[in-house]
């Protein structure tokens, strides 16, 4: 059996205080109380306070100016892609923003690999292509899929594509679970993205991205019909 996790009064003050500023009642710009009101309010130490701070500050929803006071940060004007995880969290609607790019970077990446794979890298991507047929189960086939794309984002010699391929998958943490429609016949998920593969083995960039558009709008769709999101 898997262990659940505790929550400590910090990670329930730390959820209760983004929650909060995710929906508004705690306006970006805005500063919060003082630090004692607020400890008061929430029937909580100020140590306590402090380290929920500390982790909204590092996940970059507030700031903290010594002598001045601890601000909501405009995440939305401000923030990077590293917020996703929590905001998915907080509404799985981000979903469908989340897949609109994944679509449209995962087209491109795959032709930009058909242009730049080499021997060694195509090698690899039938190999990763092999397992999500061969995996035992939908999870493993979802795993096995993720490892393929994050090969084609190697494949193309930018390292910024790595990035935002990883970025976009540790999105879908939250709710993986929910995402393994797709999957579940790993047949049918081998299938579904071989022509992908195929395509760049072949080099042909355009039959590349043709595949991969097709591929990411069929499992997007299965992915959210899933979820329930339009």
């Amino acid at each position: 059996m898997e262990t659940l996790p505790r929550e400590t009064i910090v990670d329930v003050l730390e959820n209760k205080l983004r929650e909060e500023i995710l929906t508004g009642s705690h306006p970006a710009g805005s500063y919060l109380p003082p630090e004692r009101e607020l400890a008061e309010g929430y029937g909580v130490t100020r140590t306590t306070l402090k380290h929920a701070f500390g982790r909204l500050v590092q996940s970059g929803l507030l700031e903290t100016r010594h002598g001045v006071g601890t601000r909501v940060r405009d995440f939305a004007r401000l923030g990077g892609a590293d917020l996703l995880p929590m905001l998915v969290r907080h509404s799985p609607d981000w979903l469908g923003e989340i897949f609109e790019v994944r679509r449209s970077i995962g087209a491109l990446i795959a032709e930009r690999a058909a242009l730049k794979a080499t021997a060694g890298q195509r090698a690899e991507l039938r190999s990763l292509l092999a397992a999500v047929g061969e995996a035992e189960g939908g999870a493993d086939a979802q795993l096995a899929d993720i490892e393929v794309h994050r090969a084609l984002a190697r494949a193309t010699g930018n390292r910024v594509y790595t990035l935002l391929t990883n970025t976009l998958f540790n999105a879908y943490v939250p709710v993986r679970a929910h995402l393994v429609g797709p999957f579940r016949d790993p047949d049918i998920a081998h299938g579904r993205l071989a022509p992908v593969v195929e395509a760049v083995e072949a080099g042909d960039a355009k039959a590349a991205r043709e595949a991969a558009d097709a591929y990411l709008s069929a499992t997007e769709r299965i992915m959210l019909d899933g979820l329930g999101i339009a």
